[in-house]
C-alpha cells in the first residue's frame, strides 16, 4: 500500500505553546480516516499539515510522496482536496454555484476570467449531482443554508481530482437534518472505490459515516490512539480523549456517545 500521509514526530511550537507533540501517523490510499478530539487538542492544526499549509517546527511530514520543505508548495497543494471554514469565508457571497465548484480547477477562489472546457463545466454538474446540490447550481453562495454550502465545498474539494481530501469540521454549525444529510453523503463518497483517501476532523462520535476505516483521537496535542477504527473508538480511549467517563454505543454503523452519570 502507498502512503499520502507519512508522519514521523510532528511537532509544532508556537512561542511556548506545543500545539503539536510528536505526532506519527500513516493514512493509506483506501483509508478513510476521523480524527477525534476536545477543543485545543490539535485537530485542525494537523489538518493545516496534511494539507501543506504550515510547516513542522521538529519531525518529518510526508504528503503524497514529497516532504514539506523540500517541495514547492504551490505545486503539491492542487493535489489536495480541502473543505474548512476559513476557505469558505473566502468564496464571494454572489458568486454562482456552479463557478464556486468549476473554479477549483485553477485552483481559485471566485471566477475571474479563467477559461473553462466543456469537461470542466461536465464535471462540476457531475459533482454536484454525486452531492445532491445539483439543484443549486444557478444559485449564489451567499443564498444557501449553512449545510447546502458544505455539500457545495465539497464537490469544489474533488473537482480537481484531488489524491487527498481533507474535511476540517463539516458538519459544525448543521442542525440535526442537516448533520444528517451530509453523514449520509460522506457515507456514499467513503464507498466510492474511486474517492481519494479522506480525512475528516470531528468532535462528535456521531459525526463518524459508515464506512469510514481508521480513527485518530488526540488530546493537548499529543496521539491517544490511532488505528482501526473498532479498535480505536472505545469507552477507554474517548474517556481519555474528552477527559470524562464516556457511554459508548454502536447501532447501524453508526456511533454515539454520551457522558457516564454516577448513582446515588
Amino acid at each position: 500500500m502507498t502512503a499520502v500521509l507519512d508522519f514521523a514526530d510532528v511537532t509544532i511550537r508556537r512561542g511556548q505553546a506545543t500545539l503539536l507533540d510528536r505526532v506519527s501517523w500513516r493514512v493509506e490510499e483506501k483509508d478513510r480516516w476521523v480524527i477525534l478530539g476536545p477543543n485545543g487538542a490539535g485537530k485542525t492544526t494537523l489538518l493545516q499539515v496534511a494539507s501543506a499549509q504550515i510547516h513542522p517546527t521538529a519531525g518529518v511530514a510526508g504528503i503524497l510522496d514529497e516532504v514539506l520543505g523540500t517541495v514547492d508548495v504551490f505545486e503539491l497543494r492542487p493535489r489536495i482536496g480541502l473543505t474548512s471554514a476559513a476557505l469558505a469565508e473566502r468564496v464571494p457571497r454572489g458568486e454562482r454555484v456552479h463557478d464556486v465548484v468549476v473554479s477549483a480547477s485553477y485552483g481559485v477562489v471566485g471566477r475571474w476570467r479563467e477559461a473553462y472546457d466543456d469537461l470542466d463545466h461536465e464535471r462540476a454538474a457531475q459533482l454536484l449531482t454525486e452531492v445532491g446540490a445539483v439543484h443549486l447550481v444557478d444559485r449564489t453562495f451567499g443564498t444557501l443554508s449553512e449545510g447546502e454550502r458544505k455539500r457545495v465545498q465539497i464537490a469544489r474539494a474533488l473537482m480537481a481530482d484531488p489524491e487527498l481530501l481533507l474535511l476540517d469540521e463539516p458538519a459544525a454549525g448543521l442542525d440535526l437534518g442537516g448533520r444528517e444529510d451530509l453523514v449520509s453523503t460522506l457515507s456514499v463518497l467513503a464507498a466510492d472505490p474511486g474517492s481519494p483517501a479522506t480525512v475528516l476532523v470531528s468532535h462528535h462520535v456521531e459525526e463518524i459515516p459508515p464506512g469510514f476505516t481508521h480513527a485518530l483521537l488526540l488530546r493537548a496535542g499529543r496521539v491517544v490512539a490511532s488505528g482501526a477504527l473498532e479498535d480505536v473508538i472505545t469507552e477507554t480511549n474517548l474517556a481519555a480523549t474528552f477527559g470524562m467517563p464516556l457511554v459508548l454505543s454502536h447501532e447501524d454503523g453508526r456511533w454515539s456517545a454520551r457522558r457516564r452519570t454516577r448513582h446515588r
